[in-house]
C-alpha cells in the first residue's frame, strides 16, 4: 500500500473513513478483498507471495494498514514479511497501543513500514525509520505515503486536499468521486520531487497517487467506510498493468459496536 488517507472523526457522522492506493509488482500474486475463511468477520486482501496483507477490517472495529518506506539503502533481503503486521493485529487480542508498541520496539528487523492500527476507541501509528515512535492519532484527517505519517509530498498533499474537500459517504456516487481522487496521474514537477536514494525516472514514475507502468504500479483502490451507527462498505477496484479497471467488489457489513473517537 503506497498512498492512504485516513479520517478519524473528522465528519462526526463517519468515525472512520479510509481511502487508499496499493502499489506493487504486478507479478506478485494476490487475492482481492473478502472475508477471510479463517475468520469471517475480517475483510481483507491476501498477499499470496508473503503473507498477511496491506490493509484490513475486522467486524469486532480492529483495522490496520501499511506502506512501506522508502529507504533502498536499508534493504534487508530476508527480513520477515510486513503484512503479517497487520493481519496479526486484526486478527489477535492485544491492545492497539499495546501492540503499536511491540510493532515499534520489534520494527529494526524489518524493511521500511509505516503502520496504522485501530480500534473501536484509539487509533494509533508509528514506523521503523527515523525514530517515527508510536504517536496516538487525534480527531482530523492523515496521509501516510512511503515516508513518515504526513510528509507533505506533492501527491499526497494534493490528495489529501481533495479528500478533504468531499462529505463523507458511502453510496455510489460519493465511492466514484473518491475513486476519481484515487486514479490522479499527475506527476509532481522535478523540483518538487523528494530525494529516496532512487533514480530521478523513477522518482518521477512514483510521484502520482496512481502509478501506471509494466511492471509495478497501483493495483488497486480500496475505501472503507464506516458511520457513526457502524454500518460499514468496504469498496475495491483493481487494475490491469495499463491503469483499465479488471474488477471491483462493494461489501456492506455491521460492526459489532459503533466507532467512538
Amino acid at each position: 500500500m503506497c498512498i492512504i488517507y485516513l479520517s478519524i472523526a473528522k465528519d462526526p457522522d463517519w468515525p472512520l473513513y479510509i481511502a487508499a492506493n496499493r502499489d506493487e509488482f504486478h507479478a506478485r500474486p494476490a487475492l482481492p478483498a473478502a472475508p477471510w475463511d479463517a475468520n469471517p468477520d475480517i475483510f481483507s486482501g491476501l498477499d499470496l507471495s508473503g503473507g498477511g496483507t496491506w490493509l484490513a477490517i475486522n467486524r469486532n472495529g480492529r483495522f490496520a494498514m501499511l506502506t512501506n518506506y522508502r529507504d533502498p539503502a536499508g534493504f534487508i533481503p530476508q527480513a520477515p514479511t510486513r503484512g503479517l503486521l497487520v493481519s496479526d493485529f486484526v486478527d489477535g487480542t492485544m491492545t492497539a497501543g499495546d501492540y503499536i508498541t511491540q510493532a515499534w520496539e520489534t520494527g529494526n528487523h524489518y524493511n521500511g513500514f509505516n503502520l496504522i492500527v485501530g480500534d473501536a476507541r484509539e487509533v494509533y501509528y508509528t514506523g521503523n525509520r527515523q525514530a517515527a515512535a508510536p504517536q496516538k492519532l487525534g480527531q482530523g484527517s492523515y496521509i501516510l505515503s512511503n515516508h513518515l505519517l504526513d510528509t507533505p509530498w506533492p501527491k499526497a498533499e494534493r490528495l489529501r486536499r481533495g479528500l478533504d474537500a468531499l462529505t463523507p459517504d458511502s453510496g455510489p456516487d460519493a465511492l466514484q468521486q473518491v475513486y476519481t481522487l484515487l486514479k490522479d496521474t499527475t506527476p509532481a514537477p522535478d523540483d518538487a520531487l523528494p530525494d529516496t536514494g532512487i533514480p530521478l525516472d523513477r522518482e518521477r514514475l512514483l510521484s502520482s497517487p496512481f502509478i501506471i507502468s509494466e511492471n509495478y504500479g497501483t493495483r488497486c483502490s480500496t475505501i472503507v467506510a464506516v458511520n457513526r451507527d457502524g454500518n460499514a462498505t468496504l469498496s475495491e477496484l483493481s487494475y490491469a498493468p495499463d491503469g483499465s479497471e479488471t474488477g471491483r467488489r462493494d461489501w456492506t457489513f455491521t460492526m459489532h459496536s459503533p466507532y467512538r473517537y
